[in-house]
């Protein structure tokens, strides 16, 4: 399998950093994976529907880690891409946090 296109949309958000689709094989489209700032920093949440019951169940999601690193290396290498054209990287998106969940730029655009 191979992801064959990714498109990411970047966002303003406190937690949520951007939208992700991805393409399959050229064959197969997934939309709506998330760039999530965690705890932890940023990780790939995947496509989800809220249960009844308050809690969120993953539409799809890779079966062993392999794949999911290989997922996530493909849209982090995505979004850093999104990013340098806003000017920003990810370096800077994480670490230069400023209060009410915005992100500050430097002077220099970096």
């Amino acid at each position: 399998m191979e992801i064959t296109e990714v498109k990411v949309f970047p966002v303003n958000e406190d937690r949520l950093k951007a939208y992700v689709t991805i393409t399959l094989d050229n064959c197969f489209v997934v939309r709506d994976l998330k760039i999530i700032n965690g705890n932890n920093g940023l990780f790939v949440a995947m496509p989800s529907k809220k249960r009844k019951d308050g809690q969120f169940k993953d539409i799809a999601h890779p079966l062993n880690n392999e794949t999911r690193e290989m997922i996530e290396n493909k849209i982090f290498e995505s979004y850093e891409v999104e990013l340098k054209k806003m000017g920003q990287t990810l370096a800077q998106m994480t670490i230069a946090k400023r209060e009410g969940g915005d992100y500050e730029q430097s002077e220099d655009g970096q």
